[in-house]
């Protein structure tokens, strides 16, 4: 054997042995924009990390909240890394669900999470999940259509200012809709825009005895105005529109106005893929004069299911996705303006970000604004702004959410729907022994 031929087979010998070793992380996600440039963006990761090798498993909201919730509660192990929301977080921990991430290095500046996201992940003082991004809830509008109706948008827009503007705005010739609003059932689908809505009428999911409060008027009246604007001035076949639905009709320019989550920002004012991205303003969600906006308050997080056997592997990703340093990195690649929002103190201190992002300053006051503590006017026993920090809420919420949906649909009215949806949350609240 020569010299040539013996470097030969001891190179391939660490090569194998190298990928003999390494370890795959399977990791299921959401299929939203920043989750995608995540994973177009990894090879810096596995780079620095030859030893750890990525498989996606990526997937519709509701179809990842399904199968990650029922693997975790099996302790089926399927996912080494998942991708769920500040709502699950704390309940899973409590039922010692995911690993406490304690390994994510001393440079990760835990410190530098803003204080609502940390907290709402946080279980007696232990981060079990890190935000990827955070965000509240705003009116996206176009400037342009609302100049053309002679209309102003306020500082603090009401609700009914919002139905007169979306119906004045509304050109069924030019197919422009002149609100876009979400419709598909799920508990952080409509619901998640329609717990919020009703929060600004000054309504509750459940009184102070864990009555549940679909018979009482907010609940009539935030239903039935959210119908009627979308019957009149929202797309066809609302009832299917989802967060990512509703994002490509307003990129496209079929919307006047689209209220959601914060994170749409970036991506409407991104003229890579907005033919509108010149003509988007901001503002804070409706109330009914009341001060209540709606307290939308979210983050998508990174988490390590208890079940998984490669949590140090796990943790160096998660690490690496919601660091300072992945930020600058998807900055020098895509510009500040495209960075996740919502989740470092940090960011919005940057005066790189503020410049790019015209949308950094209302962001901030939205989640700002948020307080989840006390979601409605009205007294609650629960806490959670755009949902109910509750086991039964998953459940619930999207069963409440069909029924919601079927209206704008067209195959119920607000009325029967109300009267279901008040059936259905008192057994299964007695059936979980809320009421007695």
């Amino acid at each position: 054997m020569n010299l040539r031929t013996l470097l030969l087979g001891t190179c391939s010998a660490a090569l194998l042995a190298g990928f003999a070793h390494a370890e795959t992380l399977t990791i299921a996600t959401v299929n939203n924009g920043d989750m995608i440039r995540m994973q177009g963006l990894t090879e810096d990761f596995t780079t620095k990390n030859p030893d750890i090798q990525l498989e996606w498993v990526t997937l519709e909201e509701n179809v990842l909240r399904e199968r990650v919730t029922t693997d975790i509660a099996t302790k089926g192990g399927q996912y080494d890394i998942v991708t769920i929301g500040n709502y699950e977080v704390p309940i899973w921990a409590k039922q010692g669900w995911l690993v406490a991430l304690d390994g994510l290095g001393d440079d990760y500046d835990v410190d530098d999470l803003l204080p609502a996201i940390r907290g709402g992940l946080s279980v007696d003082g232990k981060l079990y999940a890190a935000p990827f991004y955070g965000e509240s809830a705003m009116i996206m509008y176009r400037k342009d259509l609302f100049e053309k109706a002679g209309l102003t948008m306020p500082d603090s827009p009401t609700w009914e200012f919002i139905g007169d503007a979306a119906r004045k705005i509304t050109d069924r010739g030019a197919d422009i809709s002149g609100i876009c609003l979400r419709g598909k059932a799920g508990w952080g689908e409509n619901m998640a825009f329609l717990t919020a809505l009703n929060n600004s009428f000054g309504g509750r999911w459940f009184d102070e005895n864990w009555q549940p409060q679909f018979d009482q008027p907010e609940w009539k009246t935030s239903l039935q105005f959210y119908v009627d604007m979308m019957k009149d001035a929202g797309p066809q076949g609302a009832s299917s529109n989802g967060f990512n639905e509703n994002l490509t009709l307003f990129q496209q320019g079929k919307c006047g106005m689209w209220i959601d989550a914060t994170v749409a920002a970036s991506f409407v004012s991104n003229p890579k893929d907005s033919t509108v991205a010149d003509k988007v303003g901001y503002a804070i969600f409706p109330d009914t004069g009341n001060g209540n906006h709606g307290h939308w308050l979210w983050s998508w997080n990174l988490a390590v299911p208890a079940s998984s056997t490669k949590a140090e592997a796990a943790q160096k990703f998660i690490a690496w996705a919601t660091s300072k340093g992945y930020t600058e990195l998807v900055a020098s690649k895509e510009g500040w303006a495209n960075v996740p929002p919502g989740t470092r103190t940090s960011l919005y201190k940057n005066a790189e970000y503020e410049k790019a992002a015209p949308f950094a300053a209302p962001t901030l006051a939205a989640m700002d604004a948020a307080d989840i503590t006390k979601p409605s006017v009205k007294p609650v026993p629960y806490t959670g702004g755009q949902f109910v920090a509750i086991p039964e809420f998953q459940g619930l919420g999207t069963t409440v959410g069909q029924l919601f949906s079927a209206v704008l649909a067209g195959q119920s009215s607000v009325d029967d729907a109300l009267a279901q949806a008040q059936t259905t949350a008192v057994r299964e609240m007695t059936r979980a022994g809320y009421i007695k």
